[in-house]
């Protein structure tokens, strides 16, 4: 028997195949092509849907400046003497029809609405609505009741000369303040404000002549 024997060679399928590395790139190839094609359609997703909401924040969901109306005011419990000068010690009372127009895609929620009325500088009356809603492109209309007290008005030098021309010239102020809330992600707090200065006939008991602005705060 000799000593020195032959190693046997090793079985031809444990060696390597050149055909086996190739397959194994081009399954790497492969996985990495799909993880990049999936990654970038999220990401070309994820940018559609960004200038989507951008572009309804800026158009559906911008938030508009909601708008109050002073629609008319009318005169009633109004006593005079010789039809000419208020009677000393009553109240005239006034009851304005107000609106709060919300043009937004959400509810406006305000608070107490507060009405005022000057006469040359004067608070002579002043009153307060409650609160409310305003849902989404609709207008809320409301009567608020305001009494004025006559005896202010009579401690006015210009008195004399409204009575003698028949007309009462007076201002008057509301404020609504609220919040308009877009699906908790858009949150404006907004007050509007409104100065209207008008001219109530003496006789008629109706108001002539009537002029508003509007201002909005947020």
């Amino acid at each position: 028997m000799e000593r020195d024997q032959a190693k046997p060679l090793a079985p031809v399928s444990d060696l390597p195949s050149s055909d086996d590395g190739e397959v194994a790139l081009h399954l790497k190839q492969v996985r990495r092509k799909k993880f990049v094609k999936c990654f970038g359609s999220v990401a070309a997703l994820a940018i559609i849907l960004a200038v989507v909401i951008i572009i309804l924040i800026f158009t559906v969901f911008r938030v508009k400046d909601p708008i109050i109306n002073m629609n008319g005011v009318t005169v009633t419990s109004l006593e005079l003497i010789n039809g000419t000068i208020p009677k000393p010690g009553s109240n005239i009372s006034v009851t304005a029809d107000v609106s709060v127009k919300n043009p937004n895609v959400a509810s406006f929620n305000y608070r107490n609405t507060t009405t005022m009325l000057y006469y040359y500088g004067k608070v002579v009356g002043d009153a307060r609505g409650p609160p409310g809603r305003a849902k989404a492109h609709r207008i809320v209309r409301m009567n608020i009741t305001i009494d004025i007290i006559v005896d202010r008005i009579l401690a006015s030098p210009n008195l004399v000369m409204d009575v003698r021309s028949g007309m009462l010239t007076m201002v008057s102020y509301s404020r609504v303040g609220g919040r308009i809330n877009i699906l908790n992600i858009i949150k404006r707090h907004v007050t509007v404000k409104m100065n209207c200065s008008m001219t109530i006939n003496i006789f008629s008991q109706a108001i002539q002549q009537q002029k508003c602005k509007r201002q909005v705060d947020v």
